[in-house]
């Protein structure tokens, strides 16, 4: 057992997957010499070669281009983008080829392709640097979509990721970089699947499901619930694609009230599915509509604002208040549900 940051997790779990596959290769801008932006694959280059800590041109389509190719000759590449604003110029690539590789020759050729992106703010970054885009490639039939909130997850679920013999898109949440924890060595003995949900905290009262950046703050809002006295239960989601409805289920099924919250835009977003599936599957036993809390449907701000754009505790809480129906929160509901500033019409 070590204490790392969950940056040095991803490390430690990326030295792992090298030391035991020679099919593995790391590739992405930066990533050698300088150990990546934010050091995730420091020492790795002077360990394992240039060879197979590639250092790649700055073009992210050429990244997952080269990676899908070299899939398609056995190995088993791990691509890093940068941070998650640039990950568009590679959409294509990922969605229209990546994806539908597999199916597209009825299994013959598999596609075992990491792709790491640092995603989220909180970091006071500039523009590009702070999205949360993970929504786009949880709609692509063909992707699987997970992300972490410690190291110990971190470390694990970037092993299996790569051991996976599906394309995976691993988002790091790059404000928790710095997060100490525990973490084992090795594999823990009985690892929970990356595709699976977990309870962080049990509850009666609600279930709170966060993931990514915002596991961390829920579990701080539900610890200022259990001063009002109101016992959340929150659950980390891990996987977006699939999602683990089975596992919101059971607790819902208990609590009879949901909140969902995450960075990204509200529109479109995994709350919203995960508030379909949810809706679908247990109408009867909802005492309430589940709740999202969420990123507003606008541009990510300038660092200056995503105080105001990012979830926090009073947020997160306020939501919690309208799934219990305790009170009436229509202005943080009507900022939650503010269109895209175009033109001058959004109601903020």
């Amino acid at each position: 057992m070590t204490m790392l940051t969950l940056s040095k997790a991803i490390n430690a779990g990326l030295h792992h997957a090298l030391a035991d596959d020679d099919r593995v290769l790391l590739l992405g801008e930066d990533i050698g010499r300088l150990g990546g932006v934010f050091r995730v694959t420091d020492g790795l280059q002077a360990e394992f070669g240039a060879d197979r800590v590639v250092d790649m041109p700055l073009a992210e389509s050429a990244i997952i281009g080269a990676a899908i190719g070299l899939a398609f000759r056995g190995f088993r590449p791990v691509c890093e983008i940068q941070f998650d604003g640039f990950i568009y110029p590679g959409f294509d690539q990922i969605v229209a080829q990546l994806a539908k590789l597999h199916y597209r020759t009825k299994g013959a050729v598999r596609m075992p392709v990491t792709i790491r992106v640092p995603y989220g703010g909180g970091i006071g970054a500039v523009e590009h640097h702070s999205e949360s885009p993970e929504a786009y490639f949880a709609h692509t039939a063909g992707l699987r979509v997970v992300t972490c909130s410690d190291p110990q997850d971190a470390h694990t679920m970037i092993r299996q990721a790569i051991a996976c013999d599906d394309p995976v898109l691993f988002f790091e949440p790059k404000r928790r970089y710095w997060t100490k924890g525990e973490v084992l060595d090795d594999l823990p003995a009985d690892p929970l699947a990356f595709t699976r949900a977990r309870t962080v905290r049990a509850g009666t009262d609600a279930t709170l499901v966060a993931y990514g950046p915002l596991v961390q703050t829920a579990l701080e809002a539900a610890e200022a619930a259990a001063d009002e006295g109101v016992d959340l239960e929150v659950i980390d989601l891990r996987s977006l694609a699939p999602l683990d409805v089975d596992a919101i289920a059971a607790s819902v099924e208990k609590t009879g009230r949901l909140v969902i919250t995450h960075e990204a835009q509200r529109s479109g977003g995994i709350g919203a599915e995960l508030a379909a599936s949810i809706t679908e599957r247990c109408f009867d036993l909802l005492e309430e509509a589940p709740v999202r809390v969420t990123g507003f449907d606008t541009p990510y701000p300038a660092s200056a604002l995503e105080d105001h754009f990012l979830p926090d505790l009073d947020r997160i809480l306020d939501g919690v208040d309208r799934a219990l129906g305790r009170r009436s929160s229509a202005s943080a509901a009507g900022r939650a549900e503010a269109r895209p500033v175009t033109g001058g019409e959004g109601r903020r």
